[in-house]
C-alpha cells in the first residue's frame, strides 16, 4: 500500500490520507470544497462542486491517475434538488468517459459542505 499526499489539495481533516494506492488502483478519500489552504468555498452547489473536482484532479495526478482512468465515483449530496446542477459540473470533467457512479443524499457533510465526492481509479 502507498499513501498519496499532495499540497495541491486540502490536507486531511482527520486521521486519514488523501488516498491510497493498492495493486495499481487508487482509492481517494472524499473531497469536499476546501481550497488547498483549507478554506471552505462559499456559494452554491456549482461553486462547491468545481472546487471538489479541482481537489480530485490534484490527488488523481499525485497518484499517477486522471479523470480518464476513474472507474467509479461516489457522490454525497446534501440536497437532491441540486442533482441537475451537479451533473452539469460533473459532465465537464467526464465529457466522454463515463465511470460508474452512485449518488446519495445525506443529512450532513463535514464542514457543512453541499457535496463530497470520492473516486476509484486505475493508476497508469
Amino acid at each position: 500500500m502507498e499513501s498519496v499526499q499532495t499540497q495541491k489539495a486540502p490536507a486531511a481533516i482527520g486521521p486519514y490520507s488523501q488516498g491510497i494506492i493498492v495493486n495499481n488502483m487508487f482509492y481517494s478519500s472524499g473531497q469536499i470544497p476546501l481550497t488547498p489552504e483549507g478554506t471552505m468555498v462559499e456559494g452554491d452547489i456549482v461553486a462547491q462542486a468545481r472546487q471538489v473536482f479541482q481537489n480530485l484532479e490534484a490527488v488523481l495526478s499525485a497518484a499517477g491517475a486522471s479523470f480518464e482512468t476513474v472507474v467509479k465515483t461516489t457522490v454525497f449530496i446534501k440536497n437532491m434538488d441540486d442533482f441537475a446542477a451537479l451533473n452539469e459540473v460533473y459532465a465537464d470533467y467526464f465529457p466522454v468517459h463515463k465511470p460508474a457512479r452512485s449518488t446519495v443524499e445525506v443529512a450532513r457533510l463535514p464542514k457543512d459542505a453541499l457535496v463530497e465526492i470520492e473516486v476509484v481509479a486505475l493508476v497508469k
